[in-house]
């Protein structure tokens, strides 16, 4: 009777094995993108600063590819604020899915904590 314990036991840690250097990795890479979300972020908000400082009659360029556009600067500031809202909004997403992950190996190692103390009950 043991024997199907054991396998069963096994099996199980097998499984949270996979689940936690799944979920280790996941989340090494949402780390990765949270960084570089952040530098995006800072980056335009640098910018935003910048080009804010400028006087209204600055001409100001837009680089695209190898050339660069005459841009207004209203339509620059625009697309600074824009890159910097959308960063935020993948980070909070990013950090949610995060702990969403990190919740669910916890959840999985309550679960085999819980079949050992109900293994040694009996």
């Amino acid at each position: 009777m043991a024997a199907p314990v054991d396998l069963e036991l096994k099996k199980a840690f097998s499984e949270l094995q996979v689940k936690v250097l799944d979920t280790q990795q996941k989340a090494k890479m949402a780390d990765l993108q949270i960084e570089q979300l952040s530098k995006v972020h800072k980056h335009a908000r640098l910018t935003h600063g910048e080009i804010s400082a400028l006087p209204d009659n600055t001409r100001l360029y837009e680089g695209v590819g190898r050339m660069f556009i005459l841009q207004p600067k209203e339509e620059i500031n625009n697309q600074l604020m824009d890159k910097q809202r959308t960063a935020d909004e993948k980070i909070k997403e990013l950090e949610q899915k995060k702990q969403y992950l990190e919740r669910s190996v916890k959840e999985a190692e309550d679960n085999i904590r819980e079949m050992l103390m109900s293994r040694r009950a009996q």
